[in-house]
């Protein structure tokens, strides 16, 4: 059997909040509580489990997604100024994407301070 990533727990001030924007950014939707968390399933392998029982404790979460998933990304970005989001760390928050091993990638900052990365090739050096 493969290794399969499960579940990640996400700290957040308010789960259904949290579940709730990272939800609506990828065109996904939250599940129902499971005990203390707002899940959301990423896909068939991989549920975020948002929980506000703890300090928010920012992490970086990334993803490879298909063209049409970062093109419908990137359509809620621009119609919620807002949300900051950016080429890459380096260039902060600067409303642009970068293009890296010949794809596109954005970061995110949600509201928590988490960065979710979406990309559309593959970095080499992973």
């Amino acid at each position: 059997m493969a290794i399969v990533m499960n579940h990640l727990i996400v700290p957040v001030a308010d789960r259904e909040e949290a579940a709730a924007f990272f939800a609506g950014l990828l065109g996904l939707r939250v599940g129902p509580p499971a005990g203390p968390f707002a899940p959301v399933s990423v896909n068939e392998d991989l549920t975020l489990d948002f929980d506000d029982r703890r300090a928010p404790q920012p992490g970086h979460y990334a993803f490879l997604v298909d063209d049409d998933t970062f093109d419908a990304v990137m359509a809620r970005l621009g119609d919620d100024p807002a949300i900051e989001y950016g080429s890459g760390p380096m260039n902060g928050w600067d409303r642009e994407i970068n293009r890296l091993a010949g794809g596109r990638g954005v970061y995110v900052r949600d509201p928590n301070g988490h960065s979710y990365e979406l990309f559309t090739v593959e970095p080499e050096d992973h």
